[in-house]
């Protein structure tokens, strides 16, 4: 009987972990995009962060989880860790939703949700009504394996064991609680889970208010682990985002801890309610709300604590990513933000060697050889890298939209590097023009500097449509004349070279240089105009690389 027992305890706990999980992932398929959109009208207003903390948590249900997708907003550079640190703290609010729900005990309509929702995971045609049926299928299994918990058959095991009633009634030590709490939720990796079969042991009165005051703090204290565990290896922002989500919960241990020690507070919470799962509920509701309204106001401070902790590094090496945190992947918004924010870094660098490049051409000057080789030793780096990146996205499973942004990612930073490719082309024939003593023309210069001032024109817009992911039909109209402009422009200049070759105004070796430059001034414009183009969601729009 007893190894029944347990078999239907581990396994009404393999159900609960496993539905929580579940319906999690088919949150975050269904709400992904939303989230992004939200916390990118998030301001500098730590009321608004919180508000949208809790908001984001209640829906996710899991403030790890709000606190990882925020590590990679930190890395893309879209929010600042003040705004982040707003967001942290309302997410440990939004998180009590689980406990609310358990205290509720809607599990009788857990079959029918698990029947529900199976049906439209699996027969469903159109993908989001799959994943909607994930999300009710996992939270039909979830409040089934918490009542496969509490039921008889689990529960009957802690309730004839003499052992574990013997160790509750004399389970008087707070710093006991607080390392059992804690150790309950580094191993079950979610304070929601730990408080859930907290709640299940108190609504079948094995576990008296006194004694699980100190679990549910513990539990809190212990909710930092896994992203202590996300940030092993991760960027300084990311690491400093799990520094303040302890720094949460530390200060909640250090108000509870004297207040459960040294006031009627335990007493008070039993008299709320005679069921155990809404005493602990309740328990971990004030936790969380009086810690958040106690740090709010001091969100700079706490911002510079984390700062302290974990300084900046200094003297890091180019080749590395700036944005991308390979460590934090799990969330596809994020990571397709992230991935998008290191483009934008590599389109910046092949931006400098362009200006770089045709500026030495036009003045014979190779005085910036030496950063316009590094630059393109960095992105070459960056192409490979990125690519082996989103080569490592697509393995895991990602929605249809984040699918095809990659797909075109793949088509820019292939687009980038055959621009940065060309403009070392234009530094390596300057210096052929300048060991060989090469003279232009002011003509050929002036048609050479106005081809250059549009490819940049059309490159910077190009890529800010592809940074913001958004191509109008007037821009794009706009982009096109200017392409055409470029190569009309271009055929004109090489036609006039012809010209003044006739008319002897210029050597045979240089014009073959000028003609060789003005080519790689066109295949710029050609590739830039891709990276536009790129910004389109219309498949048939998506160039071929040219």
């Amino acid at each position: 009987m007893g190894i029944s027992n347990i078999i239907y305890l581990l396994g009404g706990l393999g159900l609960f972990l496993f539905g929580m999980k579940y319906m999690s992932e088919g949150i975050n398929q269904v709400a992904g995009n939303k989230m992004k959109s939200l916390l990118e009208k998030l301001t500098s207003n730590r009321f608004k962060g919180f508000f949208l903390g809790v908001f984001v948590t209640v829906i996710i249900q899991s403030s790890s989880a709000t606190t990882v997708m925020l590590m990679g907003f930190l890395n893309a550079g879209i929010m600042t860790l003040a705004q982040a640190t707003g967001v942290i703290i309302g997410a440990n609010i939004g998180t009590t939703i689980t406990a609310v729900l358990i205290a509720l005990d809607v599990s009788a309509i857990a079959p029918f949700c698990i029947f529900i929702g199976a049906v439209m995971a699996l027969f469903s045609k159109k993908q989001t009504r799959k994943y909607i049926g994930q999300i009710i299928l996992g939270f039909g299994i979830l409040f089934f394996g918490l009542k496969t918990m509490s039921g008889e058959n689990a529960m009957g095991v802690l309730q004839t064991s003499t052992a574990f009633q013997n160790f509750i009634i004399h389970a008087n030590n707070p710093f006991l609680g607080l390392i059992i709490g804690t150790a309950m939720c580094a191993i079950l990796q979610s304070s929601s889970a730990a408080i859930g079969v907290l709640q299940v042991l108190a609504m079948n009165g094995l576990m008296p208010m006194d004694f699980a005051i100190y679990l549910i703090i513990g539990i809190n204290v212990g909710s930092a682990m896994p992203l202590f565990l996300s940030a092993i290896g991760a960027k300084t922002n990311a690491k400093r985002a799990a520094v303040i989500y302890f720094i949460f919960d530390f200060v909640g241990m250090l108000i509870f801890t004297p207040i459960a020690l040294f006031t009627p507070y335990t007493d008070w919470l039993t008299t709320l309610s005679s069921d155990g799962s809404v005493q602990v509920a309740a328990g971990h509701i004030i936790f969380k709300v009086v810690t958040a309204l106690f740090l709010l106001p001091f969100i700079k401070q706490i911002v510079k604590i984390s700062e302290k902790i974990v300084p900046q590094k200094e003297h890091e090496s180019e080749m590395r990513f700036t944005y991308i945190d390979p460590k934090v992947t799990d969330n596809p918004i994020t990571t397709a933000l992230q991935i998008n924010a290191e483009v934008k870094r590599m389109a910046d660098v092949v931006r400098k060697n362009i200006v770089l490049t045709c500026e030495s051409f036009m003045n014979q000057d190779l005085s910036h050889e030496r950063e316009i080789l590094d630059n393109e030793e960095l992105v070459n780096w960056l192409n490979h890298s990125i690519s082996d990146f989103l080569v490592s996205v697509t393995s895991h499973e990602i929605n249809a939209d984040v699918s095809e942004r990659i797909v075109r990612m793949f088509h820019t930073i292939t687009d980038l590097e055959r621009i940065g490719d060309h403009a070392l082309n234009v530094m390596e024939r300057s210096q052929n023009a300048i060991d060989a003593q090469m003279n232009f023309t002011d003509e050929g210069m002036a048609e050479f500097k106005s081809i250059y001032e549009k490819v940049l024109e059309l490159f910077d817009r190009s890529v800010e449509a592809f940074t913001n992911n958004r191509l109008t039909d007037a821009e794009g109209q706009y982009l096109h004349a200017l392409e055409d402009s470029i190569d009309n422009e271009t055929n004109r200049a090489q036609d006039n070279h012809v010209r003044r070759l006739r008319e002897k105004k210029c050597s045979t070796s240089s014009g073959v240089v000028f003609t060789k430059v003005l080519q790689d001034l066109e295949r710029m414009g050609d590739h830039a105009y891709n990276v536009a183009w790129a910004a389109r969601r219309d498949k048939e729009l998506i160039h071929s690389i040219r």
